[in-house]
């Protein structure tokens, strides 16, 4: 006796499978059922058409069960069947038009977009016809941070709210079309703004509020749009905020100016350089440039009376230091400055005796005061 064979029973009705053996006089007979009765050998007897457990008779059933039914087949064989039946190319691929899109893809940041920096663009719809044409007005955000926006302009003290929206990181936001009917009421426009990133940690950022000043003559000269990296014509770029820096306010607060004026330049900077001074002469140069670190926001008018503010200080603060000398550094330019100092002295300061300053110590550009 094997297992797999077929037995009956010698003493009863039935019998079953032999399923395994308990010691040598054991053997375990399972019946129809399943159940495995336990049954002295001496008490079975082996019928025909039992099943054949035997290594070589269940590999050789496994292969004849192959799929397609081939004996022996290669694994490349294999992968072939089915590859030549026809496909009917007839029936559609259903699509629920009507079901939302749910994926959105990831923000692209881009090296050096974590500075925020941001601008209200004023773009002609025709440069050809400078004198004529329109103006599409955008909002450019050139920074890694979403931005949500409010853009007003200003009547008296009543503001009107033009646009708000949110933009997308590193892209430029359609507002409205203005013409030339609209300058006059947008000399005077508000920006304020809120950065932040979604779905990931982010430096923050304070909140913006700029104040700018917009001449509506501007729009009338070709040489006010410019070439620039956000669109394919000339524009008219009005800072709001750049590398993370502020554009200055319209309004400029005399301690907050009075502070930078004197905070001592940041270490990556130039060294000014120092003309010839001593007890009895001071130098004071009137360069924009040596004044502020950035003029963001400033026209000239503004730049003008900040340098003549400055020099009227200088001439405040020396007052009772009769026979000093104070060379004032202007620069040769276009002579603007030159002459409102030179109108100062002669309407303001009319006690003070004034020259041009020594070429070969200052050059070209400077005006010698004494103060009497």
């Amino acid at each position: 006796m094997k297992i797999g064979d077929k037995v009956s029973f010698l003493s009863e009705k039935g019998g079953g499978i032999i399923a395994g053996f308990q010691g040598k006089n054991i053997v375990l007979v399972e019946d129809e059922d399943g159940f495995q009765i336990p049954t002295p050998i001496t008490e079975v007897v082996v019928v025909a058409g039992g099943q054949d457990y035997e290594t070589s008779r269940i590999v050789a059933q496994k292969q004849g069960n192959a799929p397609g039914g081939q004996k022996g087949a290669s694994i490349r064989q294999l992968m072939k069947q089915g590859q030549d039946e026809e496909v009917d190319m007839t029936v559609a691929d259903t699509v629920d038009l009507e079901k939302p899109i749910t994926f959105t893809p990831p923000v692209e940041e881009r090296q050096g977009g974590n500075q925020l920096t941001c601008f209200l663009a004023f773009v002609p719809v025709d440069i050809k016809e400078v004198t004529n044409t329109r103006f599409e007005v955008y909002f450019v955000n050139d920074s890694n941070y979403f931005v949500q926006y409010a853009y007003m302009t200003a009547e008296g003290s009543s503001w009107t709210l033009r646009s708000q929206a949110e933009v997308e990181p590193n892209t430029k936001f359609y507002m409205e079309e203005i013409g030339r009917e609209d300058l006059n009421e947008m000399m005077h426009i508000a920006v304020q703004m809120l950065a932040y990133k979604k779905d990931k940690p982010f430096a923050q950022k304070p909140p913006i509020g700029v104040q700018l000043r917009l001449d509506p003559v501007k729009f009338y000269k070709l040489h006010t749009f410019q070439d620039n990296q956000f669109f394919d014509t000339p524009a008219l770029l009005c800072t709001i905020v750049e590398n993370d820096r502020q554009a200055r306010p319209l309004f400029v607060d005399a301690k907050a100016l009075k502070q930078e004026m004197y905070k001592q330049p940041e270490e990556e900077k130039k060294p000014v350089e120092r003309h010839p001074e001593n007890k009895d002469t001071s130098v004071v140069d009137l360069h924009i440039d040596q004044l502020l670190d950035s003029t963001a926001g400033m026209t000239h008018q503004d730049i003008l009376q900040y340098q003549l503010k400055k020099f009227r200080e200088v001439l405040e603060e020396n007052k009772d230091k009769h026979g000093k000398k104070i060379v004032f550094i202007h620069g040769k330019g276009e002579g603007v400055l030159r002459h409102a100092i030179i109108n100062e002295l002669t309407y303001r300061y009319k006690r003070y005796q004034y020259q041009d300053a020594s070429f070969q110590e200052y050059g070209y550009g400077a005006t010698q005061v004494v103060i009497r």
